[in-house]
C-alpha cells in the first residue's frame, strides 16, 4: 500500500516519492514551511521533523545539542556525502602533482630496466677508462698511413641496445561496487543529480541513505545522486 504525503497526506506513488525526516513527501510538496521554497536532499534542514530552508531554519539558543536520532542521521549523512565528495576530488586530482606511488609489479619492472640500464652504462665508462686510461696514447712524431692500430679490444667490444621502454595501453578501471537497473526515466532536477532511462544500468552505486543514492551510469558514463526508489539491484 503506498504512503500518504507528509504535507498533503494525499497518495504518494514510487515515481514522485521522497523519504525524508521518517515522512514520505511528494517533490513539490517537499518545501519549506516558511516560504514554501521547493528543497532537495542538499540543502533542506530538519526541525521536529519538519523541512526548512537554511534562512528560516528555527534558531535556538542551546550551546549543547543533543545526540538525537535525527541529528546522528544527519550526521552520517553528510559522512556518507563526504566520502563521495573525496572520492570525486581523486578521480579528478588524479596524475596531478605529486602523490605516493603504490610498488605495483609494472612500476618494479620499469625500475629493474632502469638499473639494467645504469649497469650497462656503467661498464661501458669502466671498459674505456680501462684502454684509454692505464696507457695514455701519444702522437707518433712522423705519422704515416696505417701506422696507428686501435687497440683490438676496442674493436670487439660488444655493446648491447638500451632496451626501449615499454608503454603500455591504458586500460579502463573496471567497475567496482553494486550494480542496478533503472526500471523508470529520471531527468535530474539538479546539478549533482544523473539522468537515465529505463533499462540503463548504473554502475559504482553507493547508499547515500534510504532514498538517495550515488553512482554512474554505464551508457553514458555521468555520475551523480539518483533516487533509490527509480532502479533495482541486478
Amino acid at each position: 500500500m503506498n504512503p500518504s504525503c507528509g504535507r498533503c497526506n494525499l497518495v504518494v506513488y514510487p515515481t514522485e516519492k521522497v523519504n525524508c525526516l521518517d515522512k514520505y513527501w511528494h517533490k513539490g510538496c517537499f518545501s519549506c514551511e516558511v516560504c514554501k521554497m521547493t528543497l532537495n536532499m542538499k540543502n533542506y534542514k530538519g526541525f521536529e521533523k519538519r523541512p526548512y530552508c537554511n534562512a528560516h531554519y528555527p534558531k535556538t539558543n542551546f550551546t549543547c545539542v543533543a545526540d538525537t536520532p535525527e541529528n546522528l542521521r544527519l550526521k552520517q549523512q553528510s559522512q556518507m556525502q563526504s566520502q563521495v565528495r573525496y572520492r570525486e576530488d581523486f578521480e579528478k586530482n588524479k596524475g596531478k602533482g605529486f602523490s605516493v606511488v603504490t610498488d605495483t609489479p609494472e612500476l618494479q619492472r620499469i625500475k629493474k630496466t632502469q638499473n639494467q640500464i645504469s649497469n650497462i652504462k656503467y661498464h661501458e665508462d669502466f671498459e674505456k677508462r680501462k684502454m684509454g686510461g692505464d696507457v695514455p696514447f701519444q702522437k707518433p712524431s712522423n705519422p704515416s698511413p696505417g701506422a696507428f692500430q686501435p687497440p683490438a679490444a676496442s674493436q670487439n667490444f660488444h655493446y648491447e641496445p638500451t632496451p626501449e621502454p615499454v608503454q603500455l595501453a591504458a586500460a579502463a578501471p573496471p567497475s567496482s561496487g553494486k550494480r542496478y537497473r533503472a526500471v523508470y526515466d529520471y531527468a535530474a532536477a539538479d546539478e549533482d543529480e544523473v539522468s537515465f532511462v529505463d533499462g540503463d544500468v548504473i554502475i559504482d552505486v553507493q547508499q547515500i541513505d534510504e532514498g538517495w543514492m550515488y553512482g554512474r551510469v554505464e551508457r553514458t558514463g555521468q555520475q551523480g545522486m539518483l533516487p533509490a526508489n527509480y532502479v533495482e539491484a541486478v
